[in-house]
């Protein structure tokens, strides 16, 4: 088999399966070890993969800022905000994370309905302007611009203080083995931390986040109570999770 060839199977199995492991593929492609180790080196050197021991996973595009963020995917976030919304009960604390999908949560959330409503980002602060029902707590500290969140040591001591029903988290990948990731460590830690201060975690995700890997791990899938997931996906994109025991909830 050419080098070209061999290069978009392993590109194939990773968009297929989420990982590709040098081992099954040598023996799947009849070429030893080394010629798939050599060929992930120089395919996570031209960006295509990410090289972890054993083989290889998906690597996480770099996302645009967050004002250009709010145009994308905009049909697939507002399902998976109603969906999220619909599992949040009357008289509840939720926890709401930075990002365009949990602000679609925001705009779903009953103005009727009497919550306190917790959240380091003051985008996510300002949907609720409007809500008489919706107390809001709003965490400060150092601002990360690139998401509008609050980081740092005053946010951490300020989410030692509530106890949230449920959070709403926002990840930028989230992979079967190696669980829940973003791409700024600082913004990883106050995540990890809002999550361990709450009964229940749930993850809205899009389609593209599913399988990737980004560099600065949060937390592995079985701190968390479930994914929101796109309807209609492929069934074996998602067995993976559900094998590792996650709740799976199609949006």
């Amino acid at each position: 088999m050419l080098t070209d060839q061999r290069r978009a199977h392993i590109l194939e199995t990773l968009r297929l399966t989420g990982r590709a492991l040098a081992s099954e593929l040598a023996k799947e492609l009849s070429v030893s070890e080394d010629t798939i180790r050599r060929d992930m080196r120089d395919m996570a050197t031209a960006g295509l993969l990410r090289r972890v021991h054993g083989g290889a996973l998906p690597v996480t595009p770099e996302l645009p800022d967050f004002s250009a963020r709010q145009s994308v995917s905009t049909r697939e976030k507002a399902a998976l905000g109603a969906r999220a919304a619909a599992l949040v009960k009357p008289g509840q604390m939720i926890f709401l994370d930075g990002g365009t999908t949990t602000a679609e949560i925001a705009r779903r959330l009953p103005k009727d309905m009497p919550l306190t409503v917790a959240t380091h980002s003051p985008t996510i602060a300002a949907e609720f302007e409007h809500h008489r029902q919706i107390e809001v707590i709003l965490i400060g500290g150092r601002l990360y611009k690139h998401s509008m969140v609050a980081v740092g040591a005053a946010a951490m001591t300020a989410i030692d203080a509530i106890r949230p029903d449920i959070f709403f988290l926002g990840v930028t990948a989230v992979h079967p083995s190696h669980g829940l990731s973003t791409g700024d460590f600082e913004e990883a830690a106050i995540k990890r931390h809002i999550l361990t201060a709450s009964a229940e975690t749930y993850v809205p995700v899009t389609e593209e986040k599913i399988g990737a890997l980004s560099p600065c791990l949060i937390a592995p899938l079985s701190n968390i109570a479930g994914l929101i997931v796109p309807s209609g996906m492929d069934a074996e994109r998602l067995a993976p999770y559900r094998e590792a025991g996650t709740e799976v909830i199609e949006g």
